[in-house]
Formats: C-alpha cells, structure tokens, sequence
C-alpha cells in the first residue's frame, strides 16, 4: 500500500466517530496529523479496550472496506494488544496495549484535538516510540523530540493569542 494520507485519517475519523467508537490516532500518524513533517505507511489508532467498542471499530472497518476474518473481528471484539490489518482500502494498525502508555483513559485525558482528529499527546507518541526499542523507532525520535519543542512553543503561542 502506498502511503499513510489525510484523507485516510478523515475516513477513519468519520466513520469510527459515526460507530461511537473510542480511540485516538497514534505513532507516526499522529504526528503527522499535529503537523510532523514526515510520512508513514499505515494509520496507528489507539482503541479503548472494551467489547462494545471493539463491536462499534469492527462495524466501522468494515464500512471502510476492510475485509474481516471472524477470527479478526473477534480478536478486535476482545481488544487483542495488536491487531494489524492490509486487507482494506489502506492499512492499519489498531493497538489497544501501546508500549510506553499505561491505559486509554489517562492517554485521552492528555489527548489533542486538530481539525476533529483526536490524536494522542505528542508527549505520549514519543513514549511509545522509546518504549517499543524498535530500531526505525528509536531513528525517528530525535527528529519527533524537536518537533516537539518546535510544537509546544507554537502551541503556547496560539494559547496566550487566544486569552
């Protein structure tokens, strides 16, 4: 599959958000989408570990085209730590156990929200990345770690313009 684009992430973000799902853009893709001058080759959503949500993102992959074994659906259902997924339109990888961030409920309290895509903090993207140990990982996190300063200043700017 080609690469991880914008479109992709509206499609996700609608669709999962029309199912009642919970969950929030992570990885690289998350990045991206808090303006991370990079690319990616799948989407990382991070999902609430629950059966109902797990029901409402498998009604909504499947909408989106992607073609689920049961055996998928169910691992999805029971919130398998991960589940990666090239049988649909583009790829993704669902994760509801990330390495580096304990739970769901305190990544969203720290979540951000830009143009509708609830996306984890910048903070807890680079989490999961030093946690994985991953070599590709552990390249990037220099370039996401000054990203990161380059974010939060912008960040506070926009905040103080507002007040």
């Amino acid at each position: 599959m080609g690469a991880f684009e914008y479109r992709q992430a509206e499609a996700i973000r609608d669709t999962f958000d029309r199912f009642g799902a919970r969950y929030l853009f992570l990885g690289k893709s998350g990045a991206i989408l808090l303006g991370f001058p990079d690319t990616t080759q799948d989407a990382d959503v991070f999902l609430a570990k629950s059966a109902v949500n797990g029901r409402a993102a498998v009604s909504a992959l499947r909408e989106l085209g992607f073609e689920l074994s049961d055996d998928q659906a169910a691992q999805i259902e029971l919130g398998k730590d991960f589940v990666q997924l090239k049988s649909g339109p583009f790829d993704i990888d669902l994760i509801f156990a990330p390495d580096g961030i304990e739970c769901f409920d305190d990544a969203w309290r720290r979540h951000v929200e830009v143009e509708g895509f609830r996306v984890c903090h910048l903070d807890d993207i680079i989490a999961s990345k030093e946690a994985t140990g991953r070599v590709k990982d552990r390249e990037s996190l220099p370039r996401l770690k000054a990203f990161r300063e380059y974010w939060m200043q912008n960040r506070l700017k926009v905040a103080s313009a507002d007040d």
